[in-house]
């Protein structure tokens, strides 16, 4: 795979990401921890490390891999935690794994299927995917669109630009990428109902507020910021 400066989003992560993206991390952390399989874990994209904070304390061995060494650098430093700089399309794990964290990383790559196929070949028998990916029908989106301001929820906006999103799933479509692996999806949900954009929440809400409208996700799947599947062989 090319070496496309355009893949690394480290000034983002570093620079502009703002608490409440932080915050959200968290919650999907909250979210898919259900769902944790056995000893073993890969982390596919950590960026700069904050679901990977959570993750090490919960898996004895705890594998990342991200194509930008910048992110890789900032992430802590643990006996339990082993770092690979490699494109996804050109890494080789020296392992399988128990659970593989596929978050916020399909709406990003040329060849989503190529990915998927890839993880599975690195999961154990009774292991699971678990992947996120922001969703075309969060209720801030269809809202956009009503405004004028989106010309359909599935057209990329200032933020996805930013982050080098290339496609924003709904539901149907996310559940597809699986479905085409050959893989069973075991889960399907979402995370976090944002009615506003995050700049907005940021400014505006309550830690209650925030914490309120997560919890509301689990009634509202269908609308929320981040969709989540889990899937096994």
């Amino acid at each position: 795979m090319k070496s496309d400066k355009n893949r690394t989003h480290s000034d983002y992560y570093l620079n502009k990401q703002l608490n409440i993206d932080k915050t959200l991390i968290r919650y999907r952390f909250d979210y898919e921890r259900q769902f944790f399989k056995g000893e073993s874990c890969l982390e596919m994209g950590p960026a700069d490390g904050v679901m990977t904070k959570k993750l090490s304390n919960v898996f004895e061995t705890l594998h990342v891999v991200d194509g930008d060494k910048k992110l890789l650098n900032v992430i802590e430093n643990k006996k339990n935690i082993v770092k690979f700089h490699s494109w996804f399309e050109n890494f080789t794990p020296p392992t399988s794994y128990d659970t593989i964290i596929m978050e916020h990383i399909l709406e990003h790559v040329d060849k989503p299927k190529e990915i998927i196929n890839k993880a599975k070949t690195w999961l154990k028998k009774e292991g699971v995917i678990i992947a996120g990916v922001p969703n075309a029908k969060s209720i801030h989106r269809l809202a956009a669109v009503k405004m004028g301001l989106l010309k359909t929820e599935h057209h990329l906006n200032a933020r996805d630009i930013s982050q080098g999103h290339k496609r924003v799933y709904d539901l149907k479509s996310f559940e597809k990428e699986f479905l085409d692996c050959d893989l069973n999806i075991v889960h399907k949900g979402g995370v976090f109902i944002k009615p506003l954009s995050f700049n907005q929440i940021e400014k505006n809400w309550t830690a209650d507020m925030i914490d309120g409208f997560y919890k509301l996700g689990y009634d509202f799947p269908e609308i929320t910021a981040d969709l989540v599947i889990v899937a096994t062989k």
